[in-house]
């Protein structure tokens, strides 16, 4: 990837978007608030050219709340834009009509977090029962609770 490439892009984050972005190597990390994700997602896979969707995450940052993190990736131009999100009230729009591979990963979001997605065409479990009680990545999750294995 050109260094030209990556400070285009850069620079788009900042005039079309008016948000600050950081630069590591050849990734670009960018926040923004709950009602900025779907726009930010977007611009990301549009203007951007970012059509790979890496992946998607969550972190519980105890008293800091909760933070919804995912990558999308222009394999054309050799870089990618990490978008970070946090959720207070443990909420976010979905992209899953912007990349069909959120799907899955944000229902593990929501099934390890208890992160909900609005708009999700499958908002569900996927990986423990629809009984299990708690999310078990959260800091607060009582970790020697019995539980039935998961599925």
């Amino acid at each position: 990837m050109t260094a030209l490439a990556l400070a285009d892009a850069t620079a788009r984050v900042r005039q079309d978007l008016g948000l600050e972005p950081s630069v590591d190597g050849e990734t670009i990390s960018v926040t923004v608030p709950p009602d900025r994700w779907q726009d930010l997602g977007r611009f990301v896979r549009v203007t951007l050219g970012c059509r790979f969707f890496n992946f998607l995450t969550a972190i519980d940052w105890k008293e800091q709340g909760r933070e919804v993190i995912c990558r999308a990736d222009n394999l054309d131009a050799r870089f990618s834009v990490l978008m970070r999100v946090r959720v207070p009230d443990d909420r976010c729009p979905t992209l899953t009509g912007l990349w069909r591979g959120a799907d899955w990963m944000e229902r593990e979001a929501y099934d390890m977090f208890g992160i909900s997605f609005e708009g999700h065409p499958d908002h569900r479990r996927i990986l423990l029962g629809e009984d299990w009680e708690g999310y078990p990545l959260r800091k607060d999750y009582a970790v020697d609770t019995p539980h039935t294995p998961y599925r």
